[in-house]
Parts: C-alpha cells; structure tokens; sequence
C-alpha cells in the first residue's frame, strides 16, 4: 500500500494569529520603526482590550442599582456582583479622568507609557521568589 502523499496546497501548520499586545511581535512588522514606537503601539493595544473588558463587567449595572429603589432587596449574589462592577469602574478611572480634562488628550500617550510600565514591574515581582 503506498504511503499517503501530503498535499503541497496544505499549510504544515496553520498560521500563527498576530499578537497585537506584544512588543516584539510589532517589532517584527514594522521593522523600520522604533523600539519605543512598537512598545507603544502594543501597550495600546493592550490598554484598550482591557478598557473593552472593563466596561463589559460595568454593563446590566442599571438594572441591578435600581432594584431596591423599586423595592426589591438585594441577595448576596447581587452585592457581589455590584462590589465586581465598582471595581471595573474604578480601574476605568484614568480613561475618564483623560476625556473629561481639557487638552488632556496630549496625556493620553504618557499614561499608556505609564500603566505599561507599572504592568512589567508587577509582573517582575510576581516572578521573583
């Protein structure tokens, strides 16, 4: 029985997805860019995945804060779930802060330097023993 032939059309393997929160992977398409452009340029990507994810837990707040004023009682499960959603609104903060003051949009690029900075020194910390 001859052995099967593999089909020269077929990818090997299949095509790997571009990580648009990774330096390193902005550095490898935009080769002729600077190293602080691509590290921008992920940590806004960054950034605004997680603002995306943030004010998706904020969502059905309406509902759930207007539920004793109508007269209903909170459970326990809903206490939770409202002390999740003023998390995510707090930790959206700095976006706000950034639309709400005048001309503090020029601000917008030194802020993403700054939470990507504070992400890698977590995360160096959580490394070490």
């Amino acid at each position: 029985m001859p052995a099967p032939q593999s089909d020269s059309r077929l990818p090997a393997e299949p095509p790997k997805k571009f990580d648009a929160s990774s330096t390193t992977e902005f550095q490898v398409k935009m080769t002729k860019a600077p190293v602080w452009f691509c590290s921008f340029m992920a940590s806004n990507t960054r950034e605004k995945r997680r603002l995306h994810e943030e004010v998706l837990m904020i969502k059905g707040a309406w509902p759930l804060l207007m539920k004793q004023r109508n007269g209903g009682t909170w459970t326990r499960e809903d206490k939770l779930q409202l002390k999740s959603m003023i998390r995510s609104a707090s930790s959206v903060s700095p976006y706000l802060f950034i639309w709400a003051l005048p001309g503090s949009l020029i601000l917008l690029p030194f802020l993403a330097w700054f939470l990507d900075k504070r992400r890698k020194s977590l995360a160096a910390k959580q490394l070490l023993p």
